[in-house]
């Protein structure tokens, strides 16, 4: 497990959301969906994604996280590939990744891809975490405390129900290795009858948050050992 350390960063969006359908003036608004039934509904969903393009961006400093941004495909066996922004010795570095068969290889600006040992795999991240039902989107949307839905929006053409609480820090670490504190979590859940999750905000601090999103879901995905 400790690849699956690896390249984490696993997840601010904080996109204004607009109020919930409405009626006429003399109409009441539309009532919005019980948030504890979404957010169930969306992680039996999740825990059945074979693959999707995942994006993860980092939003100030997380302290033992060196991932700033990541952007590819992933599968539900835990295949990754992409590519990303890592911090190395105080600089932004953009690199290529694949991770396959429990390993990961790391292609900088220059030279090809070093497959990278288990014991510096910790101060990257692990992708594969993201569809991991034990530690990923789906174990976040089980484990929101206090879930409550503010409204709706629409996200990149999609109509998404905008489900908010609270996640406790060992949950949080699943996804997001070196937090050292619990978070406020924003869910983007579509409202068609794939209740998927769009997009989650989590935000740590005035100074730190992760966005993860997720698109082209079940797209078939092919990861093989760089040449």
């Amino acid at each position: 497990m400790t690849l699956r350390r690896i390249l984490v960063g696993a997840c601010a969006l904080l996109v204004t959301f607009t109020a919930a359908a409405c009626g006429s003036d003399d109409a009441p608004s539309e009532p919005l969906p019980d948030a504890s039934t979404l957010i169930q509904d969306a992680a039996a969903a999740t825990r059945d994604i074979e693959s999707t393009h995942f994006t993860i961006e980092v939003n100030g400093t997380i302290p033992g996280l060196a991932v700033h941004s990541l952007d590819g495909d992933l599968t539900r066996s835990g295949e990754a590939q992409g590519t990303g922004t890592l911090e190395q010795a105080g600089q932004l570095v953009e690199v290529s990744f694949v991770l396959v068969d429990d390993t990961l290889y790391l292609k900088g600006p220059t030279g090809g891809y070093q497959k990278i040992p288990a014991a510096l795999s910790s101060s990257i991240y692990d992708p594969s975490a993201v569809l991991d039902p034990e530690r990923g989107v789906a174990k976040l949307l089980t484990s929101l405390r206090d879930p409550r839905t503010e409204g709706t929006d629409e996200l990149d053409g999609v109509a998404t129900y905008k489900v908010s609480g609270d996640l406790a820090e060992d949950v949080l670490a699943g996804v997001v290795p070196g937090v050292n504190t619990g978070a406020e979590v924003t869910f983007w859940l579509r409202a068609d009858d794939e209740p998927l999750p769009v997009r989650a905000t989590a935000v740590l601090n005035d100074d730190a948050s992760v966005d993860i999103t997720l698109s082209d879901v079940n797209k078939p995905v092919t990861v093989e050992p760089p040449a």
